[in-house]
């Protein structure tokens, strides 16, 4: 039985970053503090605790005095900062170059639509970390969308400045786009409409969509490795799913059921931009073991 593992998965490199900035601060120091899973992805979030990181919630910020705390690749809103300010804390920021641009690019849509009684909306999902640190460029005003139904949130009667989460779908964002720009144009009754829209994502993660389905198609079998709370990895499992049936969902080896591989021949191990490719490695060796 032959096993792959697609060179194109692993670790955007905004995650490297951050993981990097990490693992440099704890050879100098016994314990490091973070905001939250530095990545979405348990196995190697344990593997950083192991090294002595701390992962915290925004709660326990209030409470830390003069320490060190990392900021992941997602960002943060300015309440962060300013906590952080009041509370002498050292904070190491890792935020995404992409994700600090996108912050500044709505902070700046914000103050333009303020005196238009205009709205900012993000196509995001709602609560997630990156989607809190642009709705703090926003004085938490903005409307975050994450499909067709959550539309009627918008006044298309007012201006709109629309933007992305940098890991949502290229073809969600257009489609979004094209009824927005179609609903309000309802509204102006022939009149010109203010709407103005930034695709802010990140083509790094949006390229792997096309390149894994590819990569599904060619195995009998295809093994998806991704942490439940990646958004971009269960929208990447689900295009694999979609290309071939054959493609199973695990966070570790011990979820992996060796019935899959009975009439396989070939394998392929493919996981999200949160994958550490040493996961990859890992279940893939295991996976040849299966059939000697």
């Amino acid at each position: 039985m032959q096993v792959t593992i697609d060179s194109h998965s692993g670790f955007c490199f905004g995650v490297v970053y951050a993981i990097e900035v990490a693992e440099r601060e704890l050879r100098k120091n016994p314990v490091l503090y973070c905001l939250g899973d530095i990545v979405h992805n348990n196995m190697e979030v344990n593997r950083l605790k192991q090294m002595g990181l701390v992962i915290i919630t925004h709660q326990n910020l209030h409470e830390l005095h003069g320490c060190k705390v990392l900021i992941r690749a997602h960002g943060e809103p300015p309440e962060t900062y300013k906590i952080a300010l009041q509370n002498q804390i050292e904070l190491i920021d890792a935020s995404c170059p992409i994700v600090l641009n996108l912050q500044n690019v709505i902070h700046r849509g914000y103050q333009e639509m303020l005196p238009k009684s205009g709205q900012i909306v993000i196509y995001g999902k709602e609560g997630h970390a990156e989607v809190n640190a642009l709705k703090g460029q926003t004085n938490g005003t903005a409307i975050v969308i994450g499909d067709e139904n959550d539309l009627p949130k918008i006044d298309f009667s007012r201006p709109v400045r629309f933007y992305s989460q940098t890991t949502k779908s290229v073809d969600g964002f257009n489609e979004i786009v094209e009824i927005i720009r179609h609903r309000m144009g309802q509204e102006s009754n022939g009149l010109p409409i203010d709407f103005e829209w930034n695709d802010s994502i990140c083509r790094q993660v949006s390229n792997r969509l096309v390149q894994l389905k590819e990569f599904a198609a060619r195995f009998d079998v295809v093994v998806f490795v991704s942490g439940q709370k990646s958004s971009n990895g269960m929208i990447l499992y689900h295009a694999c799913k979609g290309v071939n049936p054959h493609t199973n969902l695990v966070s570790s080896y011990t979820e992996v059921e060796t019935k899959w591989f009975d009439n396989a021949q070939t394998v392929g191990i493919c996981g999200a931009t949160s994958t550490p490719m040493w996961l990859m490695e890992e279940i893939a060796e295991g996976i040849r073991k299966i059939k000697g």
